[in-house]
């Protein structure tokens, strides 16, 4: 008999949000609540549990988590426009940290696991291909927010949590409230516009659906500890963007290459990431799709 969870999702009108409500909502040992700021999107899931929640609101956190009463809660609520976090260092602070501590004190209080999804960009970038014992030296508000974030939750009284680190994340829902690299390079290309692609950083691209299946996989093999789940492949972003343009058959010669420096962004970015995945592959069984699998798979999508 297989154990019985009960996973409350934050954020979940967002890309992996969305994909793990997909995944968990017809799973026969799940019971669901989907929570997010604002109303529900999730349009075509007519029997899912679903309350507005902002985990910024502590007291809001704790009658819910309290009321659900969760096995295990996946965050994947966050301040992750990166620039932005740079202009708005309270708001970046009071999303990725403070939320984050309201999702503690609820799992402390409630006795429940929780996976909290960070970022390759706590890391620098001058390596590449990180582990999960390598150091972390974030470049940014954001990066050093989403880090922060895991300091908390590694010095709590939490018995039972993962950091889930992941890169770069892909896919197609309805209703997305945000673009990602696949569908801005997809729709600019298309439009015949000319874009302007980073030839210097290097990223390992992940599909929304494998970070939900790894997600799901840490709940029930019951994992802990910290884990790298990205896709199996390491590309140069310029090289990303050739690859969706190569696979939709749209025109190379409007992607022009450009450097980091010449872009003047407000945040800094490590140049180099990209993870080694191994441990999620020996532990939970996770085999991502690679980067042509996974355009098979939003392309598929996009004709639904």
């Amino acid at each position: 008999m297989s154990k019985k969870h009960r996973v409350l999702i934050t954020g979940s009108n967002g890309l992996l949000g969305q994909k793990l409500v997909a995944l968990l909502y017809n799973k026969s040992n799940v019971e669901l609540l989907a929570t997010a700021r604002g109303s529900k999107r999730l349009e075509d899931f007519k029997k899912l549990q679903y309350q507005e929640m902002d985990i910024c609101n502590l007291e809001e956190v704790l009658r819910i988590v309290g009321e659900f009463s969760p096995t295990s809660i996946i965050n994947t609520a966050a301040f992750t426009q990166v620039d932005d976090c740079e202009k708005h260092l309270d708001e970046c602070e009071r999303i990725n940290v403070l939320g984050v501590q309201n999702l503690i004190d609820a799992s402390v209080k409630n006795g429940c696991k929780l996976i909290h999804l960070s970022t390759d960009f706590v890391f620098d970038g001058k390596k590449g291909n990180y582990n999960e014992e390598d150091k972390p030296n974030p470049l940014s508000a954001y990066a050093k927010s989403k880090l922060d974030a895991e300091i908390l939750i590694e010095n709590s009284e939490l018995q039972d949590w993962i950091i889930a680190r992941t890169i770069i994340i892909y896919g197609i829902t309805k209703n997305m409230s945000r673009s990602n690299l696949v569908l801005w390079a997809y729709n600019s290309l298309l439009n015949k516009k000319t874009i302007t692609v980073v030839d210097d950083q290097y990223r390992s691209p992940t599909l929304a659906e494998d970070l939900a299946e790894a997600c799901w996989l840490m709940v029930d093999k019951n994992a802990k500890g910290i884990y790298h789940i990205s896709g199996p492949e390491t590309y140069s972003v310029l090289e990303l963007v050739h690859q969706i343009a190569e696979y939709f058959k749209l025109d190379k010669n409007l992607i022009k290459p450009i450097s980091t420096a010449s872009l003047n962004q407000l945040a800094n970015r490590p140049p180099h990431t990209g993870f080694d995945i191994s441990k999620a592959q020996n532990d939970l069984d996770y085999h991502p799709r690679t980067f042509k699998e996974g355009l098979a798979i939003v392309e598929a999508q996009m004709k639904q």
